[in-house]
């Protein structure tokens, strides 16, 4: 799926598997075998958040559509998600250390070196999850379960979205990894992930859960940077696409985007994991399909690769063979 070249010399080719699916199960297009099992990582987010915010509960907590937006988030740690972390945490009466990820830096350069001046020590805070984590904290609170071990798979919460994915996917769950974030990730084919999206971005099929689904996107494309970041490429995807997909990144390769209008989601996994990869995958994929294409999405999918001094040596771009 993506080259990477160095003076004219291919040095890394990027495999992957994609695949395009409907509400209604039907491949669209297929790029490999996408039965390949995979963890969706934070891809799953959009999902997690339905599973918080289903059966009236983000009205019953008033949350606004930024707050929504940052349960979706893998974010930068920029001065706006730390003050909405900091913010979520006290509206609730919970403090930082009830987080269950664990501490980090900001993404951004400048932003780590704010922080370290400041605090001198990772926080939890500035973790790219933690915005879920508030959620899955609120949501324990509301419904009157235990804040303690909330990331354990047999807490409420976490079995209640096996079994959502489970319904979505139309697949049943064998095998739930942990997350980078320490919260349950469900191992499943990337059709069936790609599939369970597909529901997601076919409202009215989610029958109750159908108002939240289509707040959740609404939400995500209106505050694409709380999603992520000003450099998040997810973020920035979103931003291009002008409200019409969502995207969603996820480690190790993953990268989703969910798109209503088509009543489809796409999905792509890169084998070897790498991050970059999967980001000039995405844009190339969805600029194949016609669903995106300008000069910006053009940007993504063929990006220089420059040595310290600044000069461009190589490139990183999709291939698409």
């Amino acid at each position: 799926m993506v080259e990477v070249t160095r003076s004219n010399f291919i040095e890394n080719i990027h495999h992957g598997v994609a695949v395009l699916i409907n509400s209604s199960g039907e491949i669209l297009r297929e790029w490999g075998n996408s039965n390949m099992l995979i963890y969706p990582r934070s891809a799953l987010k959009p999902i997690q958040s339905l599973n918080l915010y289903k059966d009236g509960v983000a009205e019953a907590l008033n949350l606004s559509d930024d707050f929504i937006a940052l349960t979706t988030a893998s974010h930068h740690a920029e001065n706006i998600h730390q003050k909405m972390i900091t913010k979520w945490l006290k509206k609730i009466n919970l403090k930082e250390k009830h987080l269950s990820c664990g501490p980090a830096w900001p993404w951004n350069a400048s932003d780590q070196f704010k922080a370290y001046l400041r605090y001198k020590v990772k926080r939890k805070i500035f973790h790219n999850c933690s915005g879920k984590h508030c959620g899955h904290l609120a949501v324990s609170k509301y419904k009157n379960f235990s804040i303690k071990n909330y990331q354990k798979k047999n807490h409420p919460i976490q079995k209640d979205l096996i079994r959502l994915v489970e319904d979505l996917s139309k697949y049943k769950i064998k095998n739930i990894g942990i997350d980078g974030c320490t919260l349950p990730n469900p191992l499943i084919p990337l059709k069936k992930f790609a599939f369970a999206a597909a529901q997601f971005a076919d409202y009215k099929k989610l029958n109750e859960n159908s108002n939240i689904a289509k707040r959740i996107f609404e939400s995500c494309v209106k505050y694409p940077e709380i999603t992520g970041g000003n450099k998040s490429v997810n973020s920035i995807l979103t931003k291009i696409s002008k409200k019409k997909i969502f995207f969603k990144n996820g480690a190790e390769g993953i990268f989703l985007a969910i798109i209503p209008e088509q009543k489809s989601a796409l999905a792509v996994k890169i084998i070897d994991g790498t991050r970059r990869a999967a980001e000039v995958a995405i844009a190339g994929l969805i600029s194949e399909l016609g669903l995106v294409n300008n000069d910006k999405i053009k940007k993504i999918k063929k990006q220089p690769i420059k040595n310290s001094t600044g000069q461009v040596i190589g490139s990183i771009e999709w291939s698409g063979k």
